[in-house]
């Protein structure tokens, strides 16, 4: 087993949440999420291995909105291989991982479902970018993987541009994407966790 830094909550419901922080979080930070979307679900909750500043990223960047998008795959890829191992070490089957990211870790998020289709079954972003420049091919490679983009209407880093664009790229491969927004900058707004629960339960993930 690695031996990245995270965080293991057993639980007995599904889906297993994997949850992944903003830049200078830590696998603390979204623990409290699970009361508030699915108190029954496992949870795994991993900490970024790149320091900017001192900061705990999942990926450098050049500057900010600026990706290293080299060091973007390279990471993705690393945190595919920790859930590979993690679902063998706490029984978790593969492939169930609803990701649950906040900015840099929504980032993140979305770069494993385009790298590696088979490592999450879907995932809500909030505060989101567009992970690469390009677009990548048109399949069904995230056909049956749903996705929530919730993103403030006012966030200058996650703007309406960039998630219709995230939006589009997601939907060029086959993804179910539903997106919301609400009345605020970058952040997580605690009045959307009502309707994300809802939409958890919904999904029969």
């Amino acid at each position: 087993m690695s031996d990245r830094p995270h965080v293991w909550l057993p639980g007995t419901g599904t889906p297993p949440l994997l949850l992944l922080h903003s830049t200078g979080g830590n696998e603390e930070q979204l623990l409290p999420l699970r009361a508030q979307l699915s108190p029954s679900s496992p949870v795994l909750s991993p900490r970024g291995t790149v320091l900017e500043d001192g900061m705990a990223r999942f990926f450098r960047r050049f500057e900010e909105g600026v990706f290293d998008e080299d060091d973007l795959r390279a990471r993705a890829d690393e945190l595919a291989e920790f859930l590979t191992e993690s679902e063998k070490e706490y029984g978790v089957p593969a492939g169930s991982w609803l990701a649950v990211g906040f900015s840099n870790g929504a980032n993140m998020a979305s770069a494993l479902l385009l790298r590696h289709p088979d490592s999450l079954a879907g995932a809500i972003l909030l505060g989101a970018m567009v992970p690469f420049a390009d677009a990548g091919p048109e399949d069904e490679s995230l056909k049956g993987k749903r996705v929530l983009i919730v993103n403030g209407n006012h966030d200058p880093m996650a703007t309406a541009g960039q998630t219709q664009t995230l939006a589009g790229n997601l939907r060029r491969r086959a993804a179910d994407v539903e997106v919301r927004g609400f009345e605020g900058g970058h952040t997580i707004d605690p009045r959307q966790l009502p309707g994300i629960k809802q939409w958890i339960s919904l999904g029969g993930l």
